[in-house]
């Protein structure tokens, strides 16, 4: 049956009706809806436009075998698939589809939506957006999207997301710091109430960097941002200090003598460190040896 395309909605139905339509994750404690078919899994397929690409495989096993033991408790949203006939576009429910394959289940529930590709993708931004897993960045990321793409306000985006104003709002400054400091923020290294810390400060990189070497809460942070970066050495933790003059001179001239790498290891204020040789063949490991024992 041939698919009547969909009249042009402006923004849509509304991020308030839209919201209505998006579960956050699959739990028993749902009400579930009602479905609207029971439909052959081969019959659905993904929205090649999802903004999400990436799915953690443990999470999908987790849920594959809830979905084994009790079935799909919330049914995908889907659309008419554009073009084809007795085919369905997964608006919302990616996750629970492969899942389900996973399960092993012949066929999946759904509720049919008439959406246009507008709408499908804005769906796609929240249902992103109401991952539990989704890091500070992401989740501001996708509120910039719907604000931008579809000029819903923070307002709006509060009301139908169950959030605060402030807390979109704060999410949002933290898409202003620096690419190094929202990395660290993705990588869950820094959390959100250091990164805001640090929003607009003209030295945010070094002041993150300070803040991973020594471990500092958030109150420690906010202080440590009104006064500045203490640190002389302002490397990210782990990172090697760079040798002083004296200590390289010093591996270049054993180098020389005798004609094999050398490298020395002296933590700086400490009397003691390593030094290392490093020979490419057994002959140099003999002469090596004849040079240590004067022979």
């Amino acid at each position: 049956m041939a698919r009547t395309p969909a009249k042009s909605r402006g923004l849509g139905r509304g991020l308030s009706a839209l919201m209505s339509d998006v579960t956050a994750d699959e739990s028993p404690k749902e009400t579930s809806k009602r479905p609207d078919l029971i439909v052959p899994i081969e019959q659905v397929q993904p929205n090649p436009d999802q903004p999400r690409r990436t799915f953690a495989e443990d999470a999908l096993q987790e849920l594959a075998a809830s979905i084994a033991e009790k079935g799909i408790i919330q049914p995908l949203i889907v659309r008419a698939a554009p073009g084809k006939s007795n085919t369905y576009e997964i608006v919302a429910g990616e996750r629970r589809w492969r899942a389900a394959q996973i399960a092993k289940l012949h066929d999946v529930p759904v509720v049919v939506r008439d959406y246009n590709d507008t709408e499908v993708l804005e769906i796609a931004i929240i249902e992103n957006i109401q991952r539990a897993d989704l890091n500070p960045v992401d989740e501001a990321a996708g509120y910039k999207q719907l604000m931008d793409r579809f000029g819903h306000t923070q307002d709006q985006m509060a009301t139908a997301l169950g959030k605060s104003r402030s807390h979109i709002a704060n999410l949002l400054r933290l898409l202003n710091l620096p690419e190094e400091v929202q990395n660290y923020l993705i990588s869950g290294q820094l959390s959100a109430g250091h990164a805001r810390a640090l929003v607009g400060h003209d030295q945010a990189v070094q002041l993150a960097r300070e803040v991973l070497q020594r471990k500092l809460s958030v109150r420690e942070t906010e202080k440590l941002a009104k006064k500045g970066p203490t640190l002389k050495k302002r490397s990210v933790p782990g990172a090697p200090v760079p040798k002083d003059a004296d200590t390289i001179q010093i591996e270049n001239e054993l180098s020389a003598t005798l004609g094999m790498k050398v490298t020395i290891d002296h933590p700086a204020g400490s009397e003691g460190g390593k030094l290392a040789v490093s020979y490419k063949s057994l002959e140099q490991l003999d002469d090596l040896l004849r040079a240590l024992s004067g022979g």
